[in-house]
């Protein structure tokens, strides 16, 4: 059959259309406007100006034929139609950095980027003694890092907005996998005579002037579990919760009482604080830290080289790579 029959039998002529011009950064952008309800912080976590990402959603939104968004409301709303394409573009940019990373692996090569999450009281000790060792080690890796709460980590974590976090552990929580990185020994500090720690214990300091970090907090939680506390005010005309190890350490030093802090913040502590630090005796209390994670696959090697990494880094700072498990409590988690 020639193309005159195909026209005079069907009554039309196929003609050679236009490509498509969708691309991977349009759904990348779509994906943004949808996470954050704003195109300016959309457009400030892309990279690019507000007016080149509102241009290239328009132009995909014009080919699809469909708009995404309404634009007229703030915080900005995804239109129906919109949330079942933008679900699909999130398919197709998770399978799109897995062919990436498959390919790196296939030549031995450590590279693309890492969403993670870790909670405050571990990242002021931590990241500064295992980034200048993964930026060196690892050129192609690129790491976005927020400070956030384990509540959020792990919300992000099922939505596909963080690859993984580094959180206190066990959450006991089945969809959430946890790969335990460390353990550090909780220590008391404050003014504690000597005839007081031969056999200082959680349980022995129940009674004292015990300062803690804000509520909420999952190391507050956890103090208060081993040391057996209750919830009480410090002073009856007094109600302070600081978010800080610094503000609590100045609420200690300057009117008296104790607080646990983790072995890491000790280890970075000024000398002539570290002189105000005392251990317990075995089984000492440890906090577990642990990288959690919903869905692996398509970043399982980073986040392979990054346990790695963090392990080996600390391995040998650690007083708890010395101890048997017998001589170790786990500190739980309050609401775990």
């Amino acid at each position: 059959m020639t193309v005159i029959d195909i026209v005079n039998e069907f009554g039309f002529l196929w003609k050679a259309t236009s490509p498509p011009v969708m691309n991977l950064q349009q759904l990348e952008y779509i994906a943004a406007v949808d996470r954050l309800r704003s195109f300016s912080r959309a457009a400030e976590a892309c990279n690019i100006t507000q007016a080149t990402l509102s241009t290239m959603i328009r132009k995909l939104e014009d080919e699809l034929g469909v708009v995404l968004f309404d634009r007229k409301t703030s915080p900005i709303i995804t239109t129906d139609c919109g949330k079942e394409i933008i679900a699909e573009a999130r398919t197709l940019l998770f399978h799109a950095n897995r062919l990436k990373i498959l390919a790196a692996e296939s030549l031995g090569r450590v590279e693309g980027l890492l969403k993670l999450g870790i909670i405050p009281t571990i990242a002021g000790n931590l990241l500064h003694r295992i980034l200048p060792v993964l930026l060196e080690k690892y050129p192609g890796l690129q790491l976005q890092i927020q400070e956030i709460t384990t509540g959020n980590i792990v919300q992000q974590l099922k939505a596909g907005l963080l690859d993984a976090g580094i959180v206190s552990t066990p959450l006991n929580q089945p969809e959430v996998k946890e790969d335990i990185l460390y353990y550090e020994k909780l220590m008391v500090y404050g003014d504690i005579a000597a005839s007081e720690t031969r056999f200082l214990s959680p349980k022995d300091i129940a009674n004292q002037r015990i300062w803690l970090l804000e509520r909420g907090n999952c190391l507050t939680g956890q103090v208060m579990r081993i040391c057996d506390l209750q919830t009480r005010p410090m002073d009856e005309n007094l109600q302070f919760q600081p978010n800080s190890f610094d503000s609590l350490l100045s609420m200690v030093d300057s009117m008296d009482g104790l607080t646990l802090l983790p072995e890491l913040y000790v280890a970075d502590m000024p000398a002539a604080r570290r002189g105000k630090v005392h251990d317990f005796s075995a089984p000492h209390p440890v906090r577990e830290v642990s990288l959690i994670y919903h869905r692996p696959y398509a970043k399982l090697r980073l986040l392979e080289v990054l346990a790695h990494e963090i392990k080996l880094k600390l391995r040998a700072e650690l007083q708890t790579s010395h101890l048997k498990s017998s001589d170790m409590t786990i500190a739980p988690i309050l609401n775990a």
